[in-house]
């Protein structure tokens, strides 16, 4: 055998054994993998479970198809109040809900989607990605076994359908409205009752006398449920969802199992999520709401005593809650400055510039 060709069979042979260990190691990088995610919400809401469908299509694409995430609507795998739970006991590896939904189990829970008179959708990003909200409510769900990180935002919501008007404080007394979480316990300091009802069960609950108001989202969800048929006052805004934001939860073990390219992809596909809902929500909104008064709804501000007293009231809830919850305290410290900042930038050109717009052009 010729020197040269001794040479050319050790070197195919060097090449042959470099393959067989770069193969296994690009196949450990790239891992065929399957996930499901339950959903806290219907399929019929397109723009809210649309949200976890559109990251299951981004990881899935990122990945030429390598990590598939299976997304079920709320009830197909596990009721919809219970999305996080299926997380956090590994039932499902990922959910879509909204974190406020959880706030029995510890009122910090509220911070993931909005609480009353805090942050608006944009400042909510902000505080999120770059004000260290995401690590700092992280900190608090791991005690939970769960990763979060931003969903979705509906942007600010309204403030409900109302058989009757809201002209002063008075008219809340005694009134029964479907309403939950941290708004239910400020608007119960002020008399009214608050009812739990699921969103199936509100328009007939509202067409039969039961409760006397409800809210849900705004004019795009709203107006698909037809609630100006039964309680034609639609009130607003509000005030304890200036910005109310959805997360995607993860199993943690689940989570750090993942590569860190695949964990990049998930926090790439989540944050293309977050926005993407609120880009909807702003591209449909306005289109709904001309329906909606087209058709006899009446819209109507909330008055300013109402409104004052609502702030009052809030402001006592929280200083009652954060004197019994250190989870709770931590949080709202923190949370609130970064609102009381943002809010003094806002007021400069924020504001101005969107008052002046919306009165430069006349209502159509």
């Amino acid at each position: 055998m010729s020197i040269q060709r001794r040479q050319f069979i050790k070197a195919a042979g060097l090449g042959a054994i470099g393959s067989a260990v770069a193969a296994p190691a690009i196949a450990q990088s790239a891992p065929e993998i399957k996930w499901r995610l339950t959903s806290s919400f219907p399929k019929s809401l397109d723009t809210i479970y649309g949200a976890a469908e559109t990251f299951s299509r981004m990881v899935a694409e990122m990945t030429d198809n390598k990590f598939q995430i299976q997304s079920f609507a709320g009830g197909e795998v596990v009721p919809a109040l219970q999305a996080l739970d299926a997380v956090q006991n590994g039932t499902v590896e990922a959910c879509h809900t909204a974190m406020y939904y959880y706030w029995g189990k510890d009122p910090t829970f509220a911070f993931g989607t909005a609480v009353p008179f805090g942050l608006n959708s944009r400042q909510e990003d902000a505080w999120m990605y770059q004000g260290g909200g995401i690590d700092l409510f992280n900190d608090f769900l791991k005690s939970y076994n769960v990763y979060g990180l931003p969903g979705g935002n509906t942007g600010c919501q309204m403030g409900g359908w109302f058989r009757k008007e809201i002209s002063g404080v008075d008219d809340l007394k005694g009134l029964k409205m479907r309403i939950g979480g941290f708004a239910g316990t400020v608007l119960q300091k002020l008399g009214v009752v608050p009812q739990q009802v699921a969103g199936g069960d509100i328009y007939p609950a509202l067409e039969k006398g039961t409760i006397d108001a409800a809210e849900w989202v705004g004019p795009y969800d709203d107006e698909k449920l037809g609630f100006h048929k039964v309680a034609p006052i639609y009130h607003f805004p509000g005030w304890w969802e200036g910005g109310a934001m959805l997360h995607f939860g993860f199993n943690i073990a689940k989570f750090n199992e993942l590569p860190k390219s695949y964990q990049s992809i998930v926090r790439n596909a989540a944050a293309f999520a977050n926005t993407d809902m609120q880009a909807k929500y702003d591209a449909r909104n306005p289109g709904a709401l001309k329906k909606l008064v087209a058709e006899g709804t009446k819209l109507r501000p909330f008055p300013q005593p109402v409104m004052d007293a609502c702030y009052k009231a809030a402001q006592e809830v929280y200083a009652e809650t954060a004197a019994k919850n250190a989870n709770f305290k931590k949080v709202h410290d923190i949370y609130m400055a970064f609102r009381n900042d943002q809010y003094q930038w806002w007021q400069v050109a924020e504001y101005n510039y969107d008052n002046f717009m919306v009165r430069a052009r006349p209502w159509q």
